[in-house]
């Protein structure tokens, strides 16, 4: 369980894995942990062993695929930094840049990064690197925030 840094524990735990999304294990990712820095800036990890269905047919992982982990990586960076009832509604804007290829059966590393949090929007970064630490792919983008109104004080 993560503390979201005003608190209150953000337990995300049913998230690890696929995130929810079952199309993140069928390319071969899964979320592996998750946390708040010392900033309230939160972080997410994860693997990614490329599957025939995230590769064209020389093996290489498809640009899309890097996209769509590297959202899901930054999503819930972002959603651990929350408090309690808050969450990512969406992506705005995400710029993906593909630097080497992700072979199939080989195994990568995911990072997300939350890069700043404001109160309508935040900013986030994600990778994806090789056992050895080689970047192989990164992302930033803007994800527009649902924050719930507060509760009403009680009478009193």
């Amino acid at each position: 369980m993560a503390d979201s840094g005003r608190g209150r524990p953000k337990d995300m735990d049913r998230w690890l894995g696929d995130g929810g999304m079952p199309i993140i294990e069928v390319v071969g990712g899964a979320f592996t942990g998750y946390g708040v820095d010392g900033e309230d800036l939160g972080w997410a990890i994860g693997t990614f062993t490329p599957t025939d269905l995230a590769c064209n047919p020389h093996g290489i992982t498809q640009a899309g695929v890097h996209s769509l982990l590297l959202d899901a990586c930054m999503n819930f960076a972002i959603n651990a930094a929350l408090p309690a009832k808050a969450r990512t509604r969406g992506t705005l804007e995400m710029k993906t840049e593909t630097m080497r290829p992700a072979m199939k059966g080989e195994p990568y590393v995911m990072r997300g990064e939350v890069a700043r949090l404001a109160k309508q929007v935040a900013y986030g970064e994600a990778t994806v690197r090789d056992p050895d630490g080689v970047l192989v792919s990164r992302a930033t983008g803007t994800f527009l925030l649902h924050r719930p109104d507060p509760e009403p004080a009680p009478p009193g």
